[in-house]
């Protein structure tokens, strides 16, 4: 009888998840969209052009506002995070743009000659939306290329680009595209991911026509 009034006296003990349990799925669920919370105040310091802490501030503000605030489906990431990958990819994003900027600025002083543009599309190898945002976002901060339209059905990515005159132009942008998906992938992609772009496998149909 004394036991079954301790058991009356405790309605739900043995039915809840055990203890702790709640908190490492919420540590769980944090750690996954970490990568994502940081990209997201790092893309907002780059869309400013601001490495401060007044911009780490304000993104950080941004960046709770969007994964809070209007409370979007949880974006997470694979879960797997290579440093090294991704200081490789900051510090050859940051050439690409003093790069691009150096190359569109010659294109406009040059008037021996126009550097022609072109609408290009670029089907990707990877079918994740992250991935494909990202690749997008990277591609539309480096002077000279802006992404106009996205196909995500198809994973194709429409850019328009300028300094194209001919087919081998073409063809190495996609390649530059191709090769900053490939970067991010190896930054933070899955495994499976990374199989998909490493360069022993052979890649994807990337060819998707000029308009």
């Amino acid at each position: 009888m004394h036991s079954a009034g301790h058991s009356a006296g405790d309605p739900g003990r043995g039915n809840g998840p055990p203890e702790g349990t709640g908190k490492r799925s919420v540590l769980q669920q944090i750690w996954r969209q970490l990568p994502f919370f940081v990209w997201l105040i790092a893309l907002w310091m780059l869309l400013w052009g601001q490495f401060t802490v007044l911009a780490f501030l304000t993104g950080l503000i941004a960046a709770v506002a969007v994964t809070r605030v209007f409370r979007l489906p949880p974006v997470e990431f694979s879960g797997r995070v290579n440093l090294w990958y991704g200081l490789v990819f900051v510090l050859t994003f940051l050439g690409a743009v003093v790069r691009g900027s150096l190359t569109v600025a010659w294109q406009v002083l040059d008037f021996r000659r126009q550097p022609g543009a072109a609408i290009i599309a670029v089907r990707l190898r990877i079918d994740d939306d992250l991935i494909m945002t990202h690749t997008a976002v990277t591609a539309s901060l480096i002077p000279g290329s802006l992404i106009v339209d996205a196909d995500r059905d198809r994973r194709i990515l429409y850019l328009h680009v300028i300094g194209v005159r001919d087919e081998v132009d073409v063809e190495a942008q996609r390649e530059s595209v191709l090769g900053w998906e490939r970067r991010i992938v190896r930054a933070v992609g899955s495994r499976a991911q990374l199989a998909q772009v490493s360069p022993d496998v052979p890649p994807a149909e990337a060819r998707g026509g000029t308009a």
